[in-house]
């Protein structure tokens, strides 16, 4: 196992106390393997017994037929008298009513419980309901470039980071994909069947969904969007065109589907004048930019979209909630806020010519107040500051610590 501190140090803060850890994410991001972490550390570095710890993976065959009430029958006995228990609770969402199953006991013994899933029913109403301010959740994402070299380190020598930045790209974060020298066709052929499996078990199954055709043509329509601002209208009038009928609720209705299977991210336009979100004209990213080149084939005209995929979703990881900025000049690729810290983020493949450069930096000089402001680029000369503005290599950013 390599070691994903950045999720596994996060969630060992929270050992022994009584909220329950809940890991989210798009299947195969590592959830599991983040579980195994915990458990050995649990071991070696909070001295539990190996008898103490009680791990379950409820997607395999043994418990299809697991009823709630045997689910909790199960796991009672599994109790040591006078010790505290860890239940480690991976795909819990397979079991129905698994939320009473959880609560039940976090109320009445002394347990520690750790608990995964891969689809929205780990963020439902019944969470809220059976769980109030019981529980924690950590969002987990596929590998950051800096895990990604990390990964691929342990294989294959590592030239310049702004060399790998291109495979990172093409190639995507998933970790299983990474932990040998896989040629691009066999990463791809694994990011498809993750693809495959969530749409098909977490979505077409899961909501019974007929038109599975149709639901592949709004898929591929977003993946072909990365980057662009658009609506279901948008999807709707398109496919039109096409001569396939939908109407933009049923659009809409999928492409919440594919959020809560965590495929796709919303990122709102956030009027930066009005202080308010905005409802129309978002933008979608990926979980991993793999997926996209394994459904669709690689194009390289798509990797200024993809560069900013990549950049979103590294802003997610450090804890931030990111915007698309509007102001009268025009947009602001992402404000990104995390408490009471903000920065703003130009992100553009290269900078070929004047009126370009002006874009990028005045629309950030647009913005009066003190917040950093960053223009990253792939540039091989990217570096510097410009009247304030933080110009730099996309690969450097990815990798700093200083945000």
């Amino acid at each position: 196992m390599i070691y994903r501190p950045m999720y596994v140090d996060k969630i060992m803060c929270y050992v022994d106390t009584p909220f329950v850890k809940i890991l989210t994410g798009v299947r195969r991001c590592g959830k599991s393997t983040i579980l195994k972490m915990i458990m050995e550390k649990l071991q070696t570095e909070k001295n539990v017994k190996a008898s103490q710890i009680a791990s379950y993976r409820f997607d395999s065959m043994e418990y299809e037929d697991m009823t709630s009430k045997q689910m909790y029958t199960e796991l009672k006995g599994r109790l040591i008298d006078g010790k505290k228990t860890y239940f480690f609770l991976d795909e819990v969402q397979e079991i129905t009513g698994w939320e009473k199953v959880v609560n039940s006991l976090a109320s009445d013994y002394d347990v520690d419980i750790y608990v995964t899933g891969s689809n929205s029913r780990m963020m439902s109403s019944e969470i809220s309901t059976y769980l109030t301010g019981r529980y924690i959740a950590f969002h987990i994402y596929t590998l950051s470039f800096a895990e990604f070299l990390t990964f691929k380190s342990r294989y294959k020598a590592v030239s310049d980071p702004k060399a790998e930045l291109t495979e990172y790209i093409r190639l995507g974060g998933f970790p299983a994909t990474h932990l040998q020298d896989y040629l691009q066709d066999e990463i791809y052929t694994i990011v498809k069947d993750i693809y495959n499996s969530t749409i098909f078990s977490d979505i077409v199954k899961r909501n019974q969904i007929r038109k599975i055709d149709q639901l592949e043509r709004v898929v591929k329509y977003v993946f072909n969007n990365v980057g662009n601002t658009f609506s279901a209208k948008s999807i709707s009038d398109y496919l039109k065109s096409e001569h396939r009928k939908i109407d933009n609720e049923t659009v809409y209705s999928y492409l919440e589907k594919l959020e809560k299977a965590y495929l796709i991210h919303r990122c709102s336009r956030y009027d930066l004048q009005g202080k308010e979100i905005l409802k129309t004209q978002e933008k979608f990213y990926l979980a991993d930019t793999a997926l996209r080149y394994s459904v669709l084939g690689y194009n390289s005209d798509s990797v200024a979209s993809s560069l900013e995929n990549v950049v979103y979703l590294e802003l997610c990881r450090r804890g931030y909630a990111v915007h698309i900025g509007k102001t009268d000049g025009g947009e602001i690729d992402f404000v990104a806020s995390r408490q009471n810290e903000k920065l703003y983020v130009q992100v553009t493949q290269m900078i070929r010519s004047e009126s370009t450069e002006k874009r990028e930096y005045d629309r950030l000089l647009s913005i009066r107040d003190n917040y950093p402001k960053y223009v990253l680029l792939t540039d091989d000369f990217a570096g510097g500051n410009y009247q304030g503005i933080k110009t730099m290599h996309i690969a450097d950013f990815l990798l700093s610590n200083e945000y």
